[in-house]
């Protein structure tokens, strides 16, 4: 049996996490900054980073107008820094393309700089409460357990989990873009991946993964991901170097950061590739629109 939308929803509006984005009279680009910034990234290290974010650039066409170098100070350590040059490219096409307003349309939507289905659809649903499927990996874990009774998801595959998450929605707009929410937030806090909490499931009841013995996950292993030791280390350390400076430094600044200098070098290649990190005219490192 599927999860019942009003049983959901109602536990949602009950039990939901009070985040800011989540407030009523948040903005479309509070949400899409939202989105972006969560991306791989815990709740708890985006809030304040948001808070500032929109303080400093309340609308679109603001964050446009920062210097890359700003920005990417601005976003500090919630990680994956190319994430917020995008975002900026993303701003500057709404700002000249859309009036400074984020576009409603799923497909209007993707066609800004950086934009995928993930976080096109959240934006839909979230910011103009549209019946739009929205899948993370906590949907799509809820979903397994709760609809087809699995110990959790298997392998993405994003036209099943569409089709798997839209068969759930009702009809109507706004409860189906609650019931979105509801979805994420029961993944996120209460099925969890590891000891979920079943006695709070508002669907325990009609949960096909109680109902088979909650069997467990047979499918293939998950790669867990690492940090220490990684080259988004190294990048990271990197980066912390010129974000600490207003101006450029010599490349003995950077290499005391790493001692393998192989994968130094190689990091900081990368940097300068993705248009984090640029070198000027004397072989000095800043960040881009430091020189």
């Amino acid at each position: 049996m599927s999860p019942d939308a009003r049983v959901l929803t109602e536990w949602f509006a009950k039990r939901a996490r009070p985040l800011p984005w989540r407030e009523p009279g948040t903005s479309a680009w509070g949400v899409l900054v939202s989105e972006i910034m969560l991306q791989q990234t815990p709740v708890a290290r985006v809030e304040p980073s948001w808070h500032e974010w929109m303080a400093r650039w309340p609308v679109p066409s603001a964050l446009a107008a920062a210097s890359p170098a700003d920005v990417l100070r601005a976003w500090g350590k919630l990680g994956y820094p190319r994430r917020a040059l995008r975002l900026r490219d993303a701003a500057a096409a709404i700002a000249i393309t859309h009036n400074d307003v984020v576009p409603s349309d799923v497909d209007t939507l993707l066609a800004l700089p950086g934009i995928g289905a993930y976080t096109a659809r959240a934006v839909a649903a979230f910011a103009y409460r549209k019946r739009c499927p929205v899948v993370d990996t906590n949907v799509r874990r809820v979903i397994a357990r709760s609809v087809h009774g699995a110990g959790d998801s298997g392998p993405a595959s994003t036209t099943r989990d569409l089709a798997d998450a839209d068969a759930l929605l009702p009809a109507d707009d706004e409860l189906a873009a609650q019931m979105s929410a509801a979805l994420m937030e029961l993944g996120a806090t209460v099925c969890t991946a590891r000891n979920p909490r079943c006695a709070d499931c508002p669907v325990f009841d009609d949960c096909a993964w109680q109902q088979n013995g909650r069997p467990a996950y047979t499918g293939p292993v998950k790669p867990v991901q690492k940090f220490a030791g990684t080259d988004r280390q190294v990048r990271g350390l990197l980066l912390d170097v010129l974000r600490d400076t207003s101006s450029p430094v010599p490349k003995s600044r950077l290499d005391v950061v790493w001692s393998e200098a192989g994968q130094r070098e190689r990091c900081l290649d990368s940097l300068l590739v993705d248009g984090l990190v640029e070198q000027t005219t004397d072989g000095l490192f800043a960040l881009p629109g430091d020189q």
